[in-house]
């Protein structure tokens, strides 16, 4: 173990745990990006494989009272396919592993795999195989390879100067967790944003064409992975809290259950946008919104808000 590196995975939380398990894998040299992005990125005849690999675990990443079978079955394709499209690319292939306990109806089985089919067609990609075992609980492992027509967008490009912009929905499924967590089941909008998520598939590549210079997609929440950006590039980031518009359906459940709404646009995940850095002065279409900056100055691989510290958890952590 790395020295200084001890305790529980509690203790040391998933991101130290990551990098010190990462620098214990030797990289081969077709192997172009190793562990620490979105995906990883090897060498094959003719070009290069983009390739991803998620996890969901029931009781963890989804509920059987909160979720349908399709639902997670959305969802977990959902999840692996934004990896792939974060490094600026297109999924073509699924693999999907699930362990269940012996006493799961088949046709929850039936429908968990129809709803993979149904999110991996929206990208064109087949699931062409994988491995079912007995498990204690429902657990799903999918791997997603994929190709990066215009180049891959790293974590580790931005640059001071760069502004940094957002595609797709953001805040919509924390509040609909928010939501499910205190028994209720509306505002539906959010719900279902919670149980199937709509991740910006055409804006991966389209980044990649527009020239972005680093790029992630917000799973864990928007400060904590603009944060790996950040860091990865050795920079600093500022957000502009009033360049969101806080849609009318988390402005309600903020005041339901007495959050600021804009908790969920800076600290939420699981919609599966994506956040990048251009170059300042990039024509951006309407599909990208610029929330933020990179600074000149500033404390490198740090995220701030409004040019002040966010004393707030900036996202979800495992083990935490």
């Amino acid at each position: 173990m790395p020295q200084g590196l001890s305790g529980t995975l509690g203790d040391v939380g998933e991101f130290a745990v990551v990098a010190a398990l990462a620098s214990r894998f030797p990289q081969a040299s077709g192997v172009i990006v190793g562990p620490g992005d979105d995906a990883a990125v090897v060498a094959v005849d003719g070009g290069e494989a983009v390739i991803s690999l998620d996890m969901l675990v029931q009781g963890r990443h989804f509920r059987l009272d909160w979720s349908s079978a399709t639902d997670i079955g959305h969802k977990a394709a959902a999840e692996n396919l934004s990896d792939i499209n974060a490094m600026g690319g297109r999924a073509t292939t699924l693999l999907v592993g699930v362990g269940a306990p012996p006493e799961l109806d088949v046709a929850w089985a039936l429908e968990l795999a129809d709803g993979l089919a149904a999110e991996a067609a929206k990208v064109g990609a087949s699931v062409v195989g994988g491995d079912l075992t007995r498990a204690d609980a429902i657990t799903i492992a999918m791997t997603a390879l994929g190709v990066c027509e215009h180049g891959v967008v790293r974590r580790s490009g931005a640059h001071a100067g760069d502004v940094v912009a957002l595609a797709g929905r953001q805040g919509w499924a924390d509040a609909g967790f928010a939501v499910l967590a205190r028994g209720f089941r509306s505002p539906r909008v959010v719900v279902d944003a919670h149980r199937q998520p709509q991740p910006p598939y055409e804006a991966g590549p389209e980044a990649a064409r527009l020239g972005a210079t680093a790029m992630i997609d917000v799973s864990d929440g928007l400060l904590q992975d603009l944060g790996h950006v950040a860091a990865a590039s050795g920079v600093a980031i500022d957000v502009d809290s009033a360049r969101f518009d806080v849609p009318e359906p988390l402005q309600a459940v903020g005041a339901a259950l007495g959050i600021d709404p804009k908790k969920f646009l800076l600290t939420g995940g699981d919609d599966y946008g994506l956040v990048a850095t251009f170059p300042a002065g990039a024509a951006l279409p309407d599909s990208w919104r610029v929330i933020g900056a990179v600074l000149e100055d500033g404390e490198q691989g740090t995220v701030t808000v409004d040019g002040a510290v966010y004393d707030e958890p900036a996202g979800h952590q495992h083990f935490r």
